[in-house]
């Protein structure tokens, strides 16, 4: 059964291709490809008409929140989404998941009923559609992602994303995997995801290869690209000033 709550920290890198191959390297004596090793990820971002949501989560507050829906693979009709409501609170993320067949999540959201899968979790992600009356489709993002998790606690999990696409056009994840390219030539995104303190020899090992967080969020960064746009071109559309856009990319 899938998992459907998340409570943990999760710290984000960004790698240039030649400190990706030392740090996988370095990472086999500790780390194990899980089931989900070599996926394709999209997620539908769900926003307000002003981008309330993530214009929030761009000014780093103690809370903020996201709300999103996500396959694995490009789906049909009836392939397994999952809807997610996912909030952070002092660096600890929290994450609520439903998940049922793509077509009767449409409807759900749609505020139709459907045969429940967790009734409480879905309370609460009818309560944030309620709460934000007008959650919309705003961005799709997809990529390809590797994933890992420790040899000696399953928890630890690394993960790594390459070719991350993002379109705010054609909104609907059954139009596949395109869009305009987030990262430069040879970038992944790690992500180190853990319910409590980094292990130590993963400190080292980061410390070593001189690899430090950054504060990267995918929709934000595909947010707040479009926006600069925008505002270098006279369109700021969304009513956001441009440079506490330049300050969050």
């Amino acid at each position: 059964m899938a998992q459907e709550v998340f409570k943990r920290t999760e710290k984000k890198y960004l790698l240039d291709k030649g400190t990706y191959e030392k740090l996988i390297f370095r990472l086999n004596q500790y780390m194990e490809r899980d089931k989900y090793f070599d996926s394709e990820i999209l997620s539908l971002y769900y926003d307000t008409p002003d981008y309330r949501l993530i214009r929030t989560s761009i000014e780093k507050p103690v809370f903020k929140e996201k709300v999103r829906l996500r396959t694995y693979g490009v789906p049909t009709d009836d392939s397994t989404a999952f809807l997610e409501y996912k909030r952070k609170f002092k660096g600890v993320v929290y994450k609520r998941r439903t998940f049922m067949a793509l077509d009767d999540t449409l409807r759900f959201i749609n505020g139709e009923d459907v045969e429940e899968n967790n009734p409480q979790i879905e309370r609460e992600l009818r309560y944030a559609f309620r709460y934000y009356n007008d959650l919309a489709p705003r961005m799709l993002v997809s990529y390809h992602r590797n994933s890992y998790f420790g040899k000696e606690d399953s928890n630890l999990r690394i993960t790594f994303d390459d070719n991350i696409l993002y379109r705010g056009y054609d909104l609907d994840l059954r139009k596949g995997l395109y869009g305009r390219q987030l990262l430069d030539e040879g970038q992944r995104l790690m992500e180190i995801k853990i319910p409590g303190a980094m292990p130590l020899w993963l400190s080292h090992i980061l410390d070593e290869l001189k690899i430090y967080p950054r504060s990267m969020s995918k929709y934000g960064t595909a947010y707040t690209t479009l926006m600069m746009e925008n505002a270098l071109n006279g369109r700021d559309r969304f009513s956001v000033n441009a440079e506490r856009v330049r300050r969050a990319i």
